[in-house]
């Protein structure tokens, strides 16, 4: 049965639902560090379908006693673009620095009013065009200026920011329809069958090495079961671009994190990229921000 939330919230849980996505949007920054690294040991695919059957297993614990056919149909249909966006992600992650790739990410941003406007007929306005064409030019200074010319992992990257965008406007457009955490579990759940069928497919399979469980516990539990229930839980109670302005911090996580625990470095130009990226982020929201802010 479709749950209808109500988004009507106090200031008090503004701040708490704000806080609490916080905290998961710094453990995503962490993990680019942490995906890099055991991926590097592990394989992409291997991981992955680790990760997210870790991941459907926690959530499934919670979410079996509520499971409908209606939201695990949903969840299964937006964890379909799930899938592809971690793919992408991973795949340009794992042939770039985890600074270029969590700021790439970021473009998701960006990219999500752009899904809304073609899928839903939600209108895009002028600021969300500049913030495109900044963003667009943040993202040739980031990768042109690097010293060994345009990697290939940044370019795939790209498709990963696509994707998530693109889940970012369907979640917001069904999460409010359904229960956080059955919705959450499905589309985990695809995305588990799909990494699985892949790994058959490209094998061959074995077990993590010792090193790698602790980066798979982690990004499965935390960052994909965790994560994903608040993330559905907070666009459920807080306004789209609410939620996006939390969810865009992850670039500036992932680059803090990818230059202390990983030794990134970023140019003089690339810096320069970076930060008109940000900004592109914050201009692509801080419009449709204001209305919904007034309008309360």
């Amino acid at each position: 049965m479709s749950v209808p939330i109500s988004v009507r919230v106090s200031w008090r849980e503004r701040i708490f639902l704000s806080l609490m996505l916080l905290a998961i949007v710094a453990v995503w920054g962490w993990t680019f560090v942490l995906v890099k690294d055991a991926v590097h040991v592990y394989g992409v695919m291997p991981f992955l379908a680790v990760r997210f059957v870790i991941g459907a297993i926690s959530m499934g614990a919670v979410a079996s006693r509520h499971v409908s056919r209606k939201s695990l149909t949903t969840g299964g249909g937006i964890g379909v673009v799930l899938a592809l966006s971690y793919l992408f992600q991973t795949l340009g992650l794992d042939r770039t620095t985890a600074s270029n790739a969590g700021l790439i990410t970021g473009l998701f941003v960006v990219v999500a009013p752009i899904a809304n406007h073609v899928l839903f007929g939600v209108r895009t306005g002028l600021a969300v065009w500049c913030a495109i064409g900044m963003g667009l030019l943040g993202l040739g200074l980031l990768t042109g200026a690097n010293p060994t010319g345009v990697v290939l992992g940044d370019v795939i990257a790209v498709g990963g920011a696509i994707g998530f965008g693109l889940h970012v406007a369907l979640l917001d457009r069904h999460s409010k329809q359904h229960r956080a955490d059955v919705l959450a579990f499905g589309q985990v759940a695809m995305a588990a069958l799909i990494f699985v069928f892949a790994w058959l497919v490209v094998g061959p399979l074995r077990l993590p090495p010792p090193g790698v469980w602790p980066a798979l516990f982690i990004t499965g539990c935390i960052a994909t079961a965790a994560a994903f229930f608040v993330q559905t839980f907070v666009q459920q109670r807080l306004p789209a671009a609410e939620t996006a302005m939390v969810i865009l911090t992850e670039p500036l996580f992932a680059v803090a994190f990818g230059c202390w625990l990983h030794g990134d470095r970023l140019t003089g130009v690339q810096v320069l990229g970076a930060a008109i990226m940000v900004l592109s982020f914050f201009l692509a929201e801080l419009r449709p921000f204001r209305p919904e802010r007034s309008a309360q």
